[in-house]
């Protein structure tokens, strides 16, 4: 691992990054927005830790945290299927957020409507996660389009999302205290 002595290199300063493999691209490249997109959701996950000590399921946040991670690495490597040797998102870790998923899922009642974000902080908190997960999802699908990736990637995205979704619920007084849509409530008015 190597360790810079000081956090500003200026090899930005001309509106270019270093990809893993050396090659630069500008910032506003796909790559660099997907990557972007999952650091934001890295640090979402970081606020609820933060703001929210009774969030359910810390520990597994926290993995999902590294998770999230080793994802941004996997992104950071154009040409990714030629790599050997690389940190890459594999099944296991979709499998382990879908054990997480039914385990979960199965102390809920099945929603019989959609529900608004919010309730309770932890709750608003997740629900936040989960639009921004969604959002770099459409970010490595538009990556994909151009590029190839490593499909687990999308896959975990897929499934995280889902969980933020299960995590919130839990929050929320196992779906007790979700916060339903009323269609057309303020029609009218």
């Amino acid at each position: 691992m190597v360790y810079l002595s000081r956090i500003y290199t200026k090899t930005g300063d001309g509106g270019e990054t270093g990809l893993g493999d050396g090659s630069r691209v500008p910032k506003d490249h796909r790559r660099v927005h997907a990557m972007g997109e999952v650091d934001e959701l890295n640090a979402a996950l970081g606020l609820l830790h933060a703001n929210c000590p009774d969030a359910p399921e810390r520990d597994l946040l926290r993995i999902v945290q590294n998770d999230l991670f080793d994802l941004g690495g996997d992104l950071c490597f154009p040409n990714a299927e030629n790599e050997t040797g690389m940190l890459r998102i594999t099944p296991k870790q979709a499998e382990r957020l879908e054990r997480a998923i039914d385990r979960l899922n199965a102390r809920l009642e099945p929603l019989r409507s959609f529900i608004l974000p919010g309730g309770s902080p932890a709750a608003a908190w997740l629900h936040s996660a989960r639009t921004i997960c969604r959002r770099a999802e459409r970010a490595v699908v538009a990556l994909r389009v151009a590029e190839p990736i490593n499909d687990n990637v999308l896959v975990y995205l897929n499934r995280l999302s889902d969980l933020l979704f299960v995590l919130a619920r839990i929050a929320n007084d196992d779906g007790r205290a979700d916060v339903k849509w009323v269609p057309g409530q303020n029609r009218g008015n």
